[in-house]
């Protein structure tokens, strides 16, 4: 390590040299979030429903989840989605307009006992899939 007068310029060079060793200054700076997040990085994103998919939970629980294959329409990439709530499957059909948005938990990763779902459905041809399921609201043809 440089010690001298004119050491600045070597010290800020190491310094920048090392930021690349920290995940996450080389995740932010090379945009590999963006990169490889299915919904580019936006908070929710449109898609179409391709097919209705039962994925059976992680141990301990035993049960089928209820979710969706969606065709993203901004990128044409495929993610599927889960449905939240009862009987909320019912009211999605094939070939329905969806949105979509993350479904919290560690970094972009899955969620709870589904394994390799990181999103659920939050509206059907632009209706709340939440009230649907309550019964306040019809679901809504697609136009």
């Amino acid at each position: 390590m440089g010690k001298g007068i004119n050491a600045a310029r070597k010290l800020k060079k190491n310094r920048k040299n090392q930021l690349w060793n920290d995940r996450y200054y080389k995740k932010r700076v090379l945009h590999l979030k963006e990169k490889a997040d299915p919904l580019g990085g936006t908070a929710q994103a449109r898609g179409i429903v391709i097919e209705k998919v039962g994925i059976e939970a992680k141990q301990p629980n035993s049960a089928i989840r209820k979710c969706v294959k969606v065709q993203l329409i901004k990128n044409g990439r495929q993610i599927t989605a889960f449905a939240p709530g009862d009987n909320a499957i019912g009211f999605i059909d094939e070939h329905d307009e969806v949105m979509v948005e993350g479904i919290g938990g560690r970094m972009g990763r899955s969620y709870g006992d589904i394994p390799g779902v990181r999103f659920k459905v939050i509206k059907v041809n632009d209706v709340s899939l939440r009230e649907m399921v309550r019964g306040k609201i019809e679901k809504a043809m697609r136009r």
